[in-house]
């Protein structure tokens, strides 16, 4: 099937009649079914760089956020000490927190004497030079990391949630992996050099998006230029933010194990990025490099809306229900991304474990959208939920469906 990337109506038109045919193949058993959970943004490698581009970086990936596609990869999967960058992860906690309404912004935390002597003035590390005793809002201490970087103020917010950092720690471990970060692994809130400490590029990438999607009410703090608290006013550490390229976060980091690494998203009209490297050797390369990445990306693959939101993508046969179609949905518009030089040459498949069993509540994840351009390796795998909810149905009923199951081979 062909289409201009422009993605006129026609073309979208015939688009959606070949997602729809690829269903119908599927549930015949003509085409493969049956997805597992994605391990990797994208669920496929990313395309060979264009005109060989590759980036001084040790460890590298650039990804579509909407699409949630790898557009580049350079040893994503190995472990590496994160440093400050880890800090995301105590801010997920810290805006789980808040969303559930356990702590509040005006909430006051005091600063200990760990917190002080740990990440504070005497630390001779990065912090925001909290008071040894004084109280600080969480309004304060969340762009006293964003900003500053400060260590001691993701003490004090830790101490302050959950009792110590060591018992804050063990809720990043545990929220990690709820969220599907299954390689990472915390010993501490700040990203101190500490044995076991560990992160991959690619699970740092998943934690930016997962907090944009999941948080998108406490984003802006990562975009701040500046902060003041007393009698200091802080500068925002990522370099980028006051660049031309659109970025409006998230986290720089440097030890000397790791050297430097930053994870950053910019937003151009429709197109958002995520790029995470590290491994770099000087603070002008972490600026230079990501630089040129973001560029390459913006330049070389564009989005293209292909569904609505809650706009019907196709059916899925349901086994045991009230009906025996479910629509499937995005979560959201749906936009593919294609090489800005495309073709249009496509193929598209719904992949899912079917027939889906009843019963189905709205917003389940039942199935993936699949499209791969002819132009590159990379494809695009959207996630599509239930659009209503189905029921089960009687005993009689399920027994007619299992008949119908042997009958055409629609259980797979």
């Amino acid at each position: 099937m062909q289409f201009s990337p422009k993605l006129s109506l026609v073309s979208r038109l015939h688009l959606k009649g070949l997602i729809k045919i690829a269903v119908a193949c599927a549930l015949l058993g003509l085409g493969g079914v049956g997805v597992s959970a994605l391990a990797r943004a994208g669920g496929s490698p990313a395309p060979p760089p264009p005109g060989g581009f590759d980036t001084k970086a040790k460890h590298a990936i650039l990804m579509d956020a909407d699409a949630n596609l790898v557009l580049y990869e350079k040893d994503p999967d190995t472990l590496m000490p994160p440093a400050s960058m880890s800090k995301l992860m105590t801010l997920a906690v810290v805006f789980r927190e808040l969303k559930a309404g356990r702590i509040k912004l005006e909430d006051q935390f005091k600063v200990s004497e760990h917190a002080w002597r740990t990440g504070g003035a005497p630390s001779g590390s990065s912090a925001m030079f909290a008071p040894l005793n004084s109280m600080v809002a969480v309004a304060d201490l969340i762009p006293g990391i964003t900003v500053q970087s400060g260590n001691d103020a993701c003490i004090i917010l830790a101490e302050g949630i959950a009792g110590s950092e060591d018992a804050f720690v063990k809720k990043m471990n545990d929220y990690a992996k709820e969220i599907g970060l299954t390689r990472s692994h915390f010993v501490n809130v700040t990203g101190l050099p500490a044995e076991g400490h560990v992160m991959t590029a690619r699970e740092l990438a998943n934690l930016a998006h997962f907090l944009m999607v999941t948080y998108p009410e406490y984003y802006h703090y990562f975009g701040m230029k500046d902060f003041k608290f007393g009698k200091y006013t802080f500068t925002n550490r990522n370099p980028l933010i006051f660049s031309d390229l659109g970025v409006d976060g998230l986290k720089t980091g440097f030890i000397e194990e790791a050297g430097y690494g930053l994870v950053a998203s910019a937003k151009r009209g429709d197109q958002r990025l995520i790029i995470v490297v590290n491994g770099l050797n000087s603070k002008k390369e972490r600026e230079e490099e990501p630089r040129k990445l973001i560029e390459w990306g913006f330049k070389n693959f564009k989005p293209f809306r292909l569904f609505d939101q809650g706009e019907t993508v196709s059916d899925a046969l349901v086994w045991g229900g009230t009906r025996h179609y479910v629509p499937l949905v995005g979560q959201g518009n749906i936009n593919i991304i294609l090489p800005s030089t495309s073709t249009g040459k496509i193929s598209a498949a719904i992949v899912y474990n079917g027939p889906i069993k009843a019963p189905i509540r709205k917003g389940d994840k039942v199935a993936v959208l699949r499209i791969t351009s002819t132009d590159t390796t990379a494809t695009n795998e959207i996630p599509l939920f239930a659009g209503d909810d189905i029921d089960q149905s009687n005993f009689a009923m399920r027994g007619l469906d299992s008949l119908l199951v042997l009958a055409f081979g629609w259980m797979l």
